[in-house]
């Protein structure tokens, strides 16, 4: 895969050096604004990338990458990776993969069309303990509960709050907010465990602009509830429980990073019972304890994964993740229209 990098803002000068250990990728170009030409040149002299731009269609015209990585502001996501298919490129385009689930749409649409590979860049899509939790959510029983929790002060909260000019990650203009940027990790493991929700309903904490700060996003399924929340606005521990009438999965972490999982069932062989403290009557049951093996950056994998496919032309893998990702943003906008929260169409 020859990748151009789309932007020079944390997540691309992240995914720059994420990027080192994968085989057969090679870094082959970076695009930027004119105002900040200086710093992709500066990016380019760090890892030998051979080309630079500053005109988004030269680089699809000109460029030898195959493969451009879109790492701009949200409301970007959808006009750069379309006008990419269009040139005949594939994309890997940041998280959220778009504001509108129309746009969403299209873009799958029109990568199947060109016979182009799309992907969402969300790490949890790549991440072993994601894979471990799908391998044994069986062993769960019938689900119950589902309690997800990702919530970081954010280091662009206090300039938001101060006025003045607001960050774009607080801006509704540029898709910004809590829902979006960070309860979307905690969505995209409750459709991939248990599919489309039957509904969406989204209670924000919104600030002056109208923007959600942070809010709790409750799915129904049949027979349980999702219960997500995410914060930009404050901090609490996080993890992810997932319960059900026979155990429970428990992640102790952020969810984008998660590393272990402790998985608990009932013992189909042993059907003695004791009291607790509480004294509640307590089944006998199994733990299995999971620790994801080192990573050299927690974007390495899926950009190993996202090389795999696109050499071996893994469209059956591909289209997988896409119909996640494009079923991740329809949560996303249901929940978000129901709680009055607008975002511009560009």
């Amino acid at each position: 895969m020859k990748l151009a990098f789309i932007g020079t803002g944390k997540i691309v000068s992240d995914a720059l050096g994420a990027v080192e250990p994968v085989d057969n990728l090679e870094r082959t170009a970076i695009f930027a604004r004119p105002r900040s030409k200086g710093k992709a040149q500066a990016f380019a002299d760090q890892y030998q990338i051979p080309e630079v731009y500053t005109d988004y269609t030269q680089l699809l015209e000109e460029s030898t990458a195959d493969t451009v990585y879109i790492g701009l502001i949200n409301s970007a996501h959808y006009p750069y990776a379309k006008q990419a298919l269009e040139h005949g490129k594939n994309v890997i385009l940041e998280k959220p993969f778009t504001g509108f689930y129309d746009q969403a749409i299209e873009l799958r649409d029109l990568a199947k069309e060109k016979g182009r590979f799309i992907f969402e860049a969300v790490t949890i899509l790549h991440n072993e303990v994601f894979t471990e939790m799908k391998k044994n959510v069986a062993k769960l029983g019938n689900i119950k509960m589902a309690l997800c929790n990702y919530s970081q002060y954010s280091s662009r909260y206090d300039a938001y709050k101060a006025g003045g000019e607001v960050p774009h990650a607080f801006d509704p203009a540029f898709y910004g907010g809590a829902l979006y940027d960070i309860n979307v990790y905690n969505v995209h493991y409750c459709v991939g465990l248990f599919g489309e929700p039957n509904d969406a309903t989204y209670y924000p904490n919104l600030g002056p602009n109208g923007v959600d700060t942070s809010g709790t996003l409750v799915l129904s399924y049949d027979g349980f509830s999702a219960v997500c929340t995410g914060a930009k606005d404050s901090d609490s521990p996080c993890y992810l429980s997932f319960q059900g009438d026979q155990g429970f999965m428990h992640v102790a972490s952020k969810p984008n990073i998660a590393s272990e999982l402790t998985i608990t069932y009932v013992d189909p062989n042993n059907h003695a019972t004791v009291r607790d403290a509480a004294g509640a009557e307590v089944r006998a049951t199994i733990t299995e304890d999971f620790k994801a093996g080192a990573v050299y950056h927690r974007m390495t994998q899926e950009f190993s994964d996202f090389s795999r496919m696109i050499d071996e032309q893994d469209f059956a893998a591909a289209y997988q993740l896409l119909d996640e990702s494009v079923a991740v943003v329809g949560v996303l906008e249901k929940a978000r229209v129901k709680a009055g929260i607008e975002f511009p169409r560009n």
